[in-house]
């Protein structure tokens, strides 16, 4: 009988000491579960504080390239600047012209690549609604071309043409505003384009850059 007694206390012991290792085990669970999920959770937050930190550091990167003065850049008077709408030929002081009286058809500037020469009285147009005109003559390498090509065809309110008789082999322009740049890695393209995409010197922001003409090649 007291045998008995002691096996019955030896398993309810036993069950006992199962129970507590149990109960140890959830507990360890419950912390790594927690500790992981907190580490987790620290983790998404410090990179998202980073991802949010870098676009900080690159709108304000951005921001002062508008700001800051481009290097040999030209600037003409936009009060000067004839805005009238014609449907004759206009002599431009400047080439490529940066502005002045113009066609009353813009032309299409939303990323627009033009293979051939386009008439400079719907350019000038499309300059009024905030476009920067990207030109170039045979001096220019093929690969420069290309590359300009490339990212105006990513950046809306731009265009790019020939213009054999300009005298610099590339030119960036906008409203009253020019520079003639070395390569297409010259740093000046970014920060013009930056500075001038619907920039502050824009005398109808806002004004459409699509539905224009498009009359020569388009790539």
């Amino acid at each position: 009988m007291a045998a008995n007694r002691s096996s019955s206390a030896d398993r309810r012991a036993r069950i006992e000491q199962m129970r507590k290792a149990e109960r140890s085990r959830e507990r360890r669970n419950r912390i790594i579960t927690l500790t992981v999920s907190g580490a987790v959770v620290a983790g998404l937050v410090g990179f998202g504080a980073y991802v949010l930190n870098e676009e900080s550091k690159e709108k304000q990167r951005q921001e002062a390239a508008a700001k800051a003065p481009i290097k040999d850049e030209k600037s003409w008077d936009a009060a000067k600047l004839g805005r009238n709408h014609v449907k004759t030929a206009v002599s431009y002081p400047m080439k490529p012209p940066v502005g002045g009286d113009h066609h009353q058809v813009w032309m299409d500037c939303d990323g627009t690549v033009y293979k051939e020469p386009i008439p400079e009285v719907n350019a000038v147009h499309s300059l009024e609604h905030g476009a920067v005109w990207v030109t170039y003559n045979d001096k220019a390498p093929a690969d420069a071309v290309k590359t300009l090509e490339e990212k105006v065809a990513k950046t809306p309110y731009t265009m790019i043409s020939p213009v054999k008789d300009q005298a610099g082999a590339i030119m960036l322009s906008a409203w009253g505003k020019q520079v003639t740049i070395d390569s297409a890695d010259d740093p000046r393209v970014n920060q013009f384009f930056a500075k001038y995409v619907q920039g502050p010197q824009t005398p109808e922001p806002g004004a459409a850059c699509t539905g224009g003409q498009t009359g020569m090649v388009k790539q």
